[in-house]
């Protein structure tokens, strides 16, 4: 069985396959070859990949766990970030999903609410009138002090913090190259400061679990210590590699699409004053002058369909799955140990499931129009047994930051800048969101 079948999408260059029209312009590309067809055949270098652009076919390679694993690209991240839940498959993968489903409870997520509103007041006092900020940078900063808290509790060292501020987001700005490239390529003097800085954060994780293994993790809150405690039906616990593998995985995962989010979130609130209006009386309706908790989260749901439409927007690039057998999608039968790629950005940016599909419009997600809106098309994290796990919490996270912020604090994009560029990562975040900070006069409570 072979994939001559498949159309071939447009831009094939000898010896180079579709890499020149995927490395010129990869989001845009990925934007475009729905146009081509719902199933088409690319040739990155010497290696085939189907990919798949009909919400349909996307949808069934997620649910259809049987025929489907994790593919190459997760091959290559499991290799230098372990094999947490974003790269884990089969049995293993259905253990560890059970062992860590309970950190992200109802009654868990209320705690962490405590921790997050803390940490989001905190930055909101941080801030001085007319100050000028890069939202990305300032968001990045703030999502992972709020992990550190979350994963490790106790404060684990202003050393270690640093580390952690500094390595991840280059960590993150790298990790789809690295997953897509040759492993031949590993050698290269590019990736010289990715391999440094995933070595930091490993002596990071394993000093953090030495200690807190030493300080009775039973008693205490915090995902590490529900990771050391943690026991499957025959009573074994993680050892310390898995633990340190599912560090690595919340810590990549839970920062880079929540920094995405809010970062580009407060950019579009700044060009939509009547959208920010919107949020403005709901929060103040639904939260007055108290601190926002756990229960109020569901109460904002404006706020929601800000986030809902922004991740639309720029949400996760690319994603891949290997065929473990024959398997027929979008009427193609594809053979076993095929590379299939998906893009769910590209998926929501399609003008025939989204009109208008560039255009921010939180309208988009009112109850009339999601109750018309057929499942298949809002892949926001993934869908079936590899659904994100955290997406509860990277949510819950992106509405108390935004109700903390908000009515203290007006940004607007700095005068003359140029709208952020999309860069091309584990999601499409903005380069650079220049901002300028104004108090509220109207609104200038205190959380």
């Amino acid at each position: 069985m072979s994939l001559t079948a498949i159309p071939v999408a447009k831009g094939r260059v000898p010896g180079l396959g579709h890499l020149p029209r995927l490395l010129r312009d990869p989001l845009g590309a990925l934007r475009s070859l729905h146009t081509e067809g719902p199933v088409l055949r690319l040739q990155v270098a010497t290696m085939p990949v189907v990919l798949v652009t009909s919400p349909e076919a996307v949808h069934e390679v997620l649910v259809n766990g049987k025929a489907f694993n994790k593919g190459r690209m997760f091959d290559r991240v499991r290799s230098f970030s372990g094999n947490g839940l974003a790269s884990s498959d089969g049995a293993y993968h259905r253990r560890q999903r059970r062992l860590i489903q309970p950190m992200f409870y109802k009654e868990r997520l209320a705690g962490y609410a405590e921790t997050i509103g803390k940490q989001a007041r905190a930055l909101a006092d941080s801030w001085s009138d007319g100050q000028v900020i890069d939202a990305h940078d300032v968001m990045g900063s703030y999502a992972i002090g709020v992990l550190t808290k979350t994963l490790f509790g106790a404060d684990i060292g202003a050393p270690a913090i640093r580390a952690v501020q500094e390595d991840v987001p280059l960590l993150n700005s790298y990790l789809l190259r690295r997953a897509i490239a040759p492993e031949s390529f590993d050698r290269f003097p590019i990736w010289k400061a990715f391999d440094q800085a995933s070595a930091r954060m490993r002596a990071v994780f394993d000093d953090a679990i030495a200690a807190t293994r030493a300080s009775e993790p039973e008693a205490r809150g915090d995902l590490l210590s529900l990771l050391l405690s943690a026991r499957d039906e025959t009573g074994a616990s993680l050892t310390d590699q898995e633990v340190r593998d599912e560090l690595t995985t919340m810590l990549f995962a839970g920062s880079e699409t929540v920094v995405s989010t809010l970062a580009w979130t407060l950019y579009y609130l700044g060009r939509h004053p009547e959208v920010e209006q919107e949020l403005l009386a709901e929060i103040d309706e639904v939260i007055g002058d108290r601190q926002i908790t756990f229960a109020d989260v569901p109460r904002l749901p404006s706020v929601g369909r800000v986030l809902d439409e922004v991740i639309r927007l720029h949400g996760v690039v690319a994603t891949m799955r290997r065929t473990t057998e024959e398997v027929t999608i979008g009427g193609y039968t594809i053979p076993a140990d095929t590379e299939v790629l998906l893009s769910f950005y590209a998926l929501h940016r399609r003008p025939d499931l989204y009109p208008d599909p560039n255009r921010f419009d939180p309208g988009r997600w009112l109850p009339e129009e999601t109750a018309a809106r057929p499942r298949q098309h809002v892949v926001p994290l993934g869908a079936g047994a590899h659904k994100c796990i955290g997406d509860k919490f990277a949510w819950m996270e992106a509405t108390i930051t935004l109700a903390t912020i908000l009515p203290r604090w007006q940004l607007r994009s700095v005068p003359g800048s140029k709208p952020p560029k999309e860069a091309v990562a584990a999601v499409a975040h903005p380069v650079r969101v220049p901002m300028v900070i104004r108090q509220r006069q109207d609104r200038g409570r205190s959380q």
